[in-house]
């Protein structure tokens, strides 16, 4: 099991994954038109809530800003390698995929989530060695973003991404010391966005599986950008043009 806190979180899965409700706690003090909500959400769905006193949250140990209210969940779907590949036909033809790897930090991976959500990918790749769990600190930053998203975990993420490439998808990995500015590159058609681990970046051998290098023009002082920073800058980079397209 896992819990969902605070209320975007909680309302982002009563509407898009129901499936994965147990039962909505709410703390006895609170009741407003935002508490109103969730029960009115929770009732539509059948899921079961219940008004709890405020000790019940410290009994549970709950860490972080629950906002009096918390829903307990099954665990997040992570789907295999084999997994996606079964549905891959099922998938849109301009498919976008957002690969991370080695991203430790769950603040980060759940930042990245909602990018993804918000940037319209359908697919987020995790590697299953040295990446932050889908934690409830994770699920916090992504308030709902990793619901309709399909989150796959592999083993070997070289291999996978030469998979990628066998079924027409072009990859970009981000690197500060590539010659290639991301402004002048053109996302038509499937892509897949590689970003690398917070401190050591993209590893050699995922490296040498991007089809293109590219890095984010700097101007300041600064010589970087935190990942999830530079996860929402790419991702909606590709937005933007898909959109001027349609």
């Amino acid at each position: 099991m896992s819990d969902l806190i605070g209320f975007h979180t909680i309302r982002e899965c009563l509407r898009e994954s129901p499936d994965r409700a147990r039962c909505l706690y709410i703390v006895k003090t609170r009741r407003d038109a935002r508490i109103e909500e969730l029960i009115g959400l929770a009732k539509d769905k059948k899921i079961r809530y219940q008004i709890v006193q405020s000790s019940w949250m410290r009994q549970r140990g709950v860490q972080g800003n629950h906002q009096n209210m918390l829903l307990d969940c099954h665990e997040i779907p992570i789907e295999s390698e084999n997994q996606l590949k079964a549905k891959w036909s099922d998938l849109p033809s301009d498919i976008r995929v957002l690969v991370l790897d080695e991203i430790e930090d769950p603040h980060n991976l759940g930042a990245c989530l909602r990018s993804a959500n918000g940037a319209g990918f359908e697919v987020v790749v995790l590697t299953k060695r040295k990446s932050a769990p889908l934690s409830e600190a994770a699920m916090r930053v992504a308030q709902g973003g990793n619901e309709g998203l399909c989150i796959v975990e592999v083993v070997n993420l070289a291999r996978f991404l030469e998979w990628l490439k066998s079924q027409g998808v072009r990859i970009y990995g981000t690197s500060g010391d590539s010659a290639k500015s991301w402004s002048t590159v053109d996302f038509e058609g499937p892509v897949a966005i590689v970003l690398g681990n917070e401190n050591k970046g993209l590893r050699r051998l995922t490296r040498e599986k991007c089809d293109e290098l590219i890095r984010i023009d700097m101007q300041g002082s600064v010589s970087s950008l935190n990942v999830s920073v530079a996860c929402g800058v790419m991702l909606f980079e590709v937005l933007r043009q898909r959109k001027l397209r349609s």
